[in-house]
């Protein structure tokens, strides 16, 4: 005695309901094939548009920290314990060689900068090195992410 009428409404779903999604469905695709044919795309941001950036400055201690510092004001921004942050400390000591090659001393600042696509970049004006920091891994760019993070509210601080 099963009745085929109450077999379908036994689904839970009215028929409206799944009308109304599957005309969802289809306007969506009909706008996204149209605004392709017509060339329109959502608008992005420029990703070499430069969002913010500081000039920084590191100083080795002798108990093997580093301090860093935001220029020109020679704020002290954000201190790297000693033994941590192997990344930032590589980057650091390869930037470091070429100065030293270049007897260019450890006093002039380098601009990490945070663009418009969220990666961010420090280079070094004094050899023109410019490294790409999310190329190495969100983990490892963190890391300059929070000395930038650091330099930021510092800025905003008197």
């Amino acid at each position: 005695m099963s009745n085929t009428a109450t077999s379908h409404q036994s689904n839970g779903l009215p028929r409206g309901a799944l009308a109304g999604a599957g005309a969802m469905v289809v306007l969506t695709l009909l706008l996204v094939v149209g605004f392709r044919v017509a060339g329109l795309s959502p608008a992005k941001p420029d990703p070499t548009a430069i969002v913010a950036s500081h000039e920084v400055r590191f100083e080795d201690r002798a108990d093997g920290a580093v301090l860093i510092y935001s220029e020109p004001a020679d704020k002290l921004v954000h201190t790297l314990a000693p033994g941590t942050n192997g990344f930032v400390r590589g980057v650091l000591r390869g930037l470091a060689r070429e100065r030293r090659a270049e007897q260019i001393g450890p006093t002039a600042p380098f601009k990490l900068t945070r663009w418009a696509d969220g990666r961010l970049s420090l280079d070094d004006p004094s050899t023109r090195r410019h490294v790409d920091l999310e190329v190495f891994g969100p983990t490892n760019a963190g890391a300059f992410a929070e000395i930038f993070d650091a330099a930021t509210r510092a800025k905003d601080t008197p």
